[in-house]
């Protein structure tokens, strides 16, 4: 469930931008991003086990830190979801131009958004069903580009490209380390997702064994799965190609001459973002449903209609679809990147918040002297790394071309935050 929801436009379309900015040492940008997720995994495994419970790192912010900060990553992991999948929405759009260019693209939005909350509206088994199949084809999708791009790069039916792409246009490292760097703040957001092992903890059978499992396995299967593309990627066509007009994965396809892979490819990048897009659209329909019922936000959202779908918090979810409609309309060239730059402000808000609590947990652990049922390797000190290391990618965004807006984004969202919680204590007192 990890694996599908993580790979999505962060890596089919956010790609692109990250190779702008880092050349062909894009693929160590990958590397960086796999280690931070590695360390988050630690942390979140440490506390999971410790205490299973579907509200996850919420809670152990609530527990650890204090009530706001409890309330405070709740809502930015939903405030997250909500503008991500306004995001997916707008990559959808950006992928149809690739067949019709003369259509607009926010038509596609509206199109795709009414097609969203309706299966949203209909019985979990049909959504199960239908998330299942599209994660299902992005997952086999993407092995079939690895194994074409390496047939392509080796000489199978052709002469071989080998490796001249990976120093060509400026070497390996064109714009030097800050290059890689910079890439990593694109990067990361592919990662965004592996915490969805940490939200399931409340339903294992034997948290101490499997999550720590799931857990290393999904970060590890992720990174190789994301090296591999990367490298083949920027092996099969040089990377000044490369841009955000179209999925630099049917870049690729376009070029290798097969008939109709690139539209094959342009198929499966929909159904990866439409796959991301229901998945969130679900997750944070019942996020909501849970903090209305916990008294977070107006109970009123805690409503279900006759066949238990929570549709008051769905419409309310669906805000980030409607934001995307108009921005795609006003701003179409800015529109994926302003998405992609807002929402990367609440995920590495959430991940920075998970590491803080870890340390909170770990240092209740000494105060109180109990016995941890799963001691991750140097955690602490991991803890410790990892908020360093996120609380810098998210300074760094500053001197990202088109990621200004993350900082930018962050006064008002803490002062949504503020608000928020001030209401909140005020309704319950």
């Amino acid at each position: 469930m990890a694996i599908g929801g993580a790979i999505g436009t962060g890596l089919f379309l956010g790609s692109g931008l990250a190779v702008n900015v880092a050349g062909p040492a894009v693929v160590l940008s990958y590397v960086i991003a796999g280690a931070i997720s590695l360390l988050l995994g630690a942390a979140l495994t440490e506390m999971a086990v410790a205490h299973p419970t579907a509200g996850s790192f919420g809670v152990y912010a609530g527990m650890y830190l204090s009530p706001f900060a409890g309330y405070a990553v709740r809502l930015s992991y939903w405030l997250m979801q909500v503008i991500a999948t306004g995001g997916h929405l707008v990559a959808i759009s950006i992928y149809m131009h690739y067949w019709f260019p003369g259509v607009p693209g926010a038509l596609w939005v509206v199109a795709f958004a009414v097609a969203l909350v309706y299966l949203n509206t209909r019985a979990v088994g049909v959504f199960g069903e239908f998330e299942y199949w599209l994660a299902m084809i992005k997952v086999v999708a993407l092995t079939l580009f690895i194994v074409l791009s390496a047939a392509l790069l080796s000489g199978v039916g052709g002469p071989a490209l080998g490796g001249t792409n990976y120093v060509a246009h400026g070497g390996f490292f064109p714009f030097g380390a800050a290059g890689v760097w910079l890439g990593v703040a694109f990067v990361i957001y592919s990662f965004i997702g592996v915490e969805i092992v940490g939200v399931t903890a409340g339903e294992a059978r034997n948290p101490g064994e499997t999550i720590p499992r799931a857990m290393g396995r999904m970060i590890v299967t992720l990174s190789a799965i994301y090296v591999a593309a990367i490298v083949l990627l920027i092996g099969v066509v040089p990377w000044t190609r490369i841009g955000v007009g179209e999925s630099p994965f049917v870049t690729v396809l376009t070029r290798s001459g097969v008939p109709g892979a690139a539209s094959v490819m342009n198929f499966v990048v929909i159904t990866a973002a439409l796959s991301s897009a229901n998945a969130n659209l679900y997750l944070i329909t019942r996020a909501l449903f849970s903090l209305a019922r916990a008294g977070f936000v107006p109970v009123s959202l805690g409503a279900v209609t006759r066949r238990g779908a929570p549709v008051r918090a769905l419409l309310v979810s669906s805000v980030g679809l409607a934001g995307a409609v108009l921005v795609r309309w006003r701003w179409p060239d800015w529109a994926y990147v302003w998405f992609f730059g807002v929402s990367l402000f609440g995920a590495l808000l959430v991940w920075l918040m998970i590491f803080v609590t870890h340390l909170g947990f770990r240092h209740a652990y000494g105060r109180d002297r109990f016995a941890l049922p799963y001691r991750a390797p140097l955690a602490r000190s991991s803890s410790v790394a990892g908020a360093l290391l996120v609380a810098a990618i998210l300074a760094t965004t500053w001197w990202v071309p088109g990621l200004r807006i993350t900082l930018l984004a962050g006064p008002p969202w803490l002062g949504v935050l503020a608000l928020g919680y001030w209401i909140t204590r005020k309704t319950q007192a």
